[in-house]
């Protein structure tokens, strides 16, 4: 599968360690940047990461930055994108199943390569249950869906 990737300056290390271990796996890596660890803007490329994802030139988005809150705001201002930030195995396994994300984000000062790594592989392998969720899921790309609380 292809799968896009892109950090600020704090997570260029980690976004590098989850390059190299999606490539060993098999999987097209974009890698959007940046290449060095010189200050940058997070907004940028979570941008860049969530227009590439939601016009389908990648499948998935891996999105990185210091803590992993501002890029996936950024990544989730765009309605293509349904990014979940995610700190172990479980909650990447149920953004994928509940939410169909189809972006990751993960924050490089509080999450080690291993546990990146576990996440990344559970996100990956996780399928989107539908269901129940599918009416929600739909909710979140087009907010004027509107239904009464029950």
């Amino acid at each position: 599968m292809k799968i896009a990737i892109a950090s600020d300056h704090a997570a260029v290390d980690l976004k590098a360690d989850l390059r190299e271990f999606m490539i060993e796996l098999g999987h097209e890596v974009a890698d959007l940047g940046p290449e060095t660890a010189d200050r940058v803007d997070y907004p940028d490329y979570g941008y860049m990461l969530a227009e590439v994802v939601a016009e389908g030139t990648a499948e998935f988005g891996v999105a990185l930055c210091g803590s992993g809150i501002g890029i996936s705001i950024a990544v989730n201002r765009n309605p293509g994108c349904r990014c979940a930030l995610v700190s172990d195995p479980y909650s990447a396994a149920l953004a994928r199943e509940h939410n169909d994300a189809n972006v990751i984000a993960m924050g490089a000062r509080l999450t080690g390569p291993d546990m990146a790594r576990a996440c990344l592989m559970s996100f990956l392998d996780g399928k989107f249950a539908g269901g129940r969720h599918a009416g929600r899921v739909d909710k979140l790309s087009n907010p004027i869906l509107k239904e009464t609380a029950r």
